[in-house]
């Protein structure tokens, strides 16, 4: 009788955390920018799949329209926009539209960067390091500032970074890339304990190499792929959802006590103490 009354309970208790995860961000908001492929999208699925009403964007029309019918299609409650991150006013319009259609912002996944630039890291140009730290870095930070008054009006917020291993350990032959992304380790320090005052957690995800159209030159270069997964504990590439995952439960409550921190999601690859 007891065992069968602890299996009841255990089953039970299964299914309320079950119950819970999915819908312990009921009555979120979350921009997710870049968020109509790969990693970005799978954050959106993640988020919504757990209540948040998502926002999506990219710089193309039919992207953000082929994102919003999948999200749609799971249940998922969002609103799409075209976003170019590097325009200022594509910026403001992304948040003023979320607050206006959704009541305001709880979260922020910061996800669209760029990579312009394959090669020896003495030959790229000004330009190309203007456009990667400009996308990469600094609009993390000014999208951050857009949303933070409307984070502090609903009691505070999660803002999470998309960054790299390679913020820790730098592929040779995407340098600037690399750069900017051990720049985020940075800013997510810099940020945690002034926004911690406006009860505003800031944490960074550093995936190792996933299965993204973004990635594919890496992934799909057999010679690469062989010598790059001699680093790794897991003998493979990672997906999408293994990160999305990761930046869901950092907006939840269960990691209402993590801020300031960046979680590597590499398949063990030695880049870190």
């Amino acid at each position: 009788m007891w065992r069968s009354a602890f299996r009841c309970l255990g089953t039970n208790c299964v299914a309320g955390l079950r119950s819970m995860s999915q819908s312990s961000l009921s009555g979120k908001v979350a921009i997710v920018t870049g968020s109509t492929d790969g990693i970005g999208l799978a954050a959106a699925e993640s988020l919504g799949k757990r209540g948040a009403h998502v926002v999506v964007s990219s710089r193309r029309q039919a992207n953000v329209d082929r994102a919003v019918e999948r999200l749609q299609s799971q249940n998922i409650q969002v609103t799409g926009t075209t976003c170019n991150v590097d325009k200022r006013e594509d910026r403001e319009n992304l948040v003023k539209l979320t607050v206006e259609k959704c009541g305001g912002v709880d979260i922020l996944v910061s996800n669209a960067a760029v990579n312009p630039f394959f090669g020896n890291i003495m030959d790229s140009t000004e330009e190309i390091w203007d456009k990667v730290l400009s996308v990469n870095v600094k609009v993390f930070f000014l999208m951050t500032k857009l949303v933070m008054p409307h984070m502090q009006k609903r009691g505070g917020g999660n803002v999470v970074f998309v960054s790299s291993v390679a913020g820790y350990q730098p592929i040779r032959i995407i340098g600037p890339y690399s750069v900017s992304k051990t720049a985020l380790l940075g800013l997510t320090r810099a940020l945690a304990p002034e926004l911690a005052q406006s009860n505003i957690r800031v944490n960074c995800v550093a995936p190792g190499l996933i299965k993204t159209n973004f990635s594919s030159a890496l992934w799909q270069s057999e010679d690469f792929l062989d010598e790059f997964t001699k680093q790794l504990s897991i003998k493979r590439v990672g997906e999408p959802k293994e990160i999305s995952e990761v930046i869901a439960f950092l907006c939840s409550d269960e990691a209402s006590y993590i801020t300031g921190e960046t979680i590597t999601v590499s398949g063990g690859m030695g880049c870190r103490l």
